[in-house]
This record gives structure tokens, sequence and C-alpha cells, in this order.
């Protein structure tokens, strides 16, 4: 088997669903909590190369070979859980929209204080993902971000929103950030893009 089998989003019909789950699948399925809602890891004997995965109800279902190791399961989890969140996230935010989950961000972790003036997707930011006018309290993120998982969304936005109160990317700024639990998983998928494509790069980290 491939060290990489192609992966595939929820696009299966559910009859070839069930036929891995009652024909090939593990008896036993992994089921594990992650975020607000339960993982469960289906191993099918049928399938040799590829991944996919599905809701159902208020759990996600993963089906795998099932000759993969348990770290490429692991893997290949938080890549199809990125996926199927991004596919959610094409239900698209507008601008009003995008305003109003920056404000209900910069409440959650920055006590409120950040409190833009406009906030919209431009389509002319093609070496960065997002910018601001701390001046002009004006936020323009990336439509290179749209379709992203919202977690990716949010960590920008929030990033941004620390700019109005912190120029620059020191220690300050930084600490702004500490708050927001998905920084380091948002930065890591932003990376891969990056690295995969050439995109905009994002600020060094700061250093200990």
């Amino acid at each position: 088997m491939p060290a990489d089998p192609s992966a595939h989003g929820s696009g299966e019909t559910p009859l070839r669903r069930a036929a891995d789950a009652s024909r090939g699948a593990s008896p036993s399925p992994k089921a594990r909590g992650s975020g607000t809602s339960a993982v469960e890891v289906r191993r099918s004997s049928r399938r040799r190369r590829t991944v996919s995965a599905y809701r159902e109800g208020d759990r996600t279902v993963v089906l795998i070979p099932a000759r993969m190791s348990e770290a490429e399961e692991q893997r290949w989890v938080t890549v199809m859980l990125d996926k199927l969140a991004a596919q959610e996230s094409k239900r698209m935010l507008g601008d009003r929209e995008l305003a109003e989950r920056a404000g209900r961000l910069s409440e959650q972790f920055l006590g409120g204080r950040a409190r833009p003036a406009s906030v919209r997707w431009v389509t002319n930011q093609n070496t960065r993902w997002g910018s601001c006018t701390p001046a002009e309290g004006s936020i323009r993120l990336s439509h290179r971000l749209q379709g992203m998982p919202e977690y990716v969304i949010d960590y920008v936005l929030l990033h941004e929103l620390a700019h109005l109160l912190v120029p620059g990317h020191g220690p300050e700024f930084w600490r702004l950030l500490e708050s927001y639990p998905r920084t380091e998983r948002a930065r890591g998928y932003l990376e891969g893009v990056v690295a995969a494509d050439r995109l905009p790069h994002l600020p060094a980290a700061r250093r200990e």
C-alpha cells in the first residue's frame, strides 16, 4: 500500500459506506472524542488505497484501509477532519457574517478591546492572508482563506484583531494570541499551504 493513500471527501454514496461497514470493516471500530463530537475510525479489508470521511449524526466516521498503521491512522484522521471542516465552511461567510465573527472573537479572546470599524473579504491580497489598518480600524482577509477550516479563518481574524491593539509581532502581540487554543494548529495548516503552493508567508513566531 502506498505511504500516502489518496484521500477522498464525503462523496461516497450511503450504499458504498454500508458495504464497507457490513462486509469489510473492522468489527470493533475505534471511537474517540474530538472537540465537540466523537470520531469513529472504521478499518476495511476491502479498502486498499482510499480514505474517506462523513458525518453520521453527532459523530464523524473515518474509513481507512485495514493495513494502515496507527501513525498513519492518526495523520489521516486529522487530514479528513480538516477536509470536512473546509467543505462545510464553503457555506460562504459574507462580509457581515465575517464582521460578526470578528466581534465574537474579540469578546471571547481579547476582552472586547479590539473593535474593528469594518471587516471584509478582498481579492487583491495574494501575498498575505490578512491585513489591517489600525488608524481606520479596518480588517481585510484574503479570499484564499475561503473554504479553509473555520478555526483557520478564526485564527487569521484574531491575528488581525490583535494588530488593532499591538503593531508588529513582538512578545506583547503573541501574548494576545495565547488564549486561542488552536493557534499552533492553524499556523501549521497555513504553513502547510504555504509549503505546498508557495502562498503568503506567515510572520515569524515569537522566540522565547
